[in-house]
């Protein structure tokens, strides 16, 4: 189709000009931005291999901590499965011994005797996984402290190197 009057295709008959942006008045309205930008001293980007491989060894000291607090939490399972393994057969043998008629003044100092070791055996029980408790997670948080200030120490050289 085209338009009789002008000769053109009737597509081109509604063209667009660009649209025309204010001027800027005022202070600023002599800044020229290409210059200012290029004036500012931006510092360069660190080296991105060095900063990923820092990364990288964060990372691996974050598995190494979680192994080493996995380890501790498995061994403390374990020590408590055997104390519980300890305590019952010890309270079978102890229901063996009172099973047995005495008078009535030995069967209470004998209950008097195995409550002592109870308790004596349980504070010991308890101080024991607590310290194991304590020493896995010193070993895991010692880890992490470790990579931590390794880390500082390698971004304060990036940071100088750029």
């Amino acid at each position: 189709m085209v338009d009789k009057k002008t000769e053109k295709p009737a597509a081109t008959r509604f063209e667009f000009a660009p649209p025309k942006f204010p001027t800027m008045a005022g202070p600023l309205a002599d800044l020229d931005f290409s210059k200012f930008f290029s004036d500012m001293k931006i510092p360069g980007m660190p080296d991105m291999e060095a900063v990923l491989a820092t990364h990288k060894r964060n990372l691996e000291a974050f598995a190494e901590a979680n192994r080493v607090a996995m380890e501790g939490a498995q061994a403390v399972a374990r020590r408590n499965f055997e104390i519980m393994q300890d305590t019952m057969t010890e309270l079978t043998e102890s229901m063996k011994s009172l099973s047995v008629s005495d008078a009535p003044a030995n069967r209470a100092a004998k209950q008097a005797d195995m409550l002592k070791h109870a308790y004596e055996s349980a504070v010991n029980n308890a101080r024991e996984l607590g310290d194991l408790i304590q020493k896995s997670n010193a070993e895991a948080v010692q880890k992490l402290n470790s990579r931590f200030s390794e880390a500082m120490t390698e971004i304060k050289t990036l940071f100088k190197k750029s």
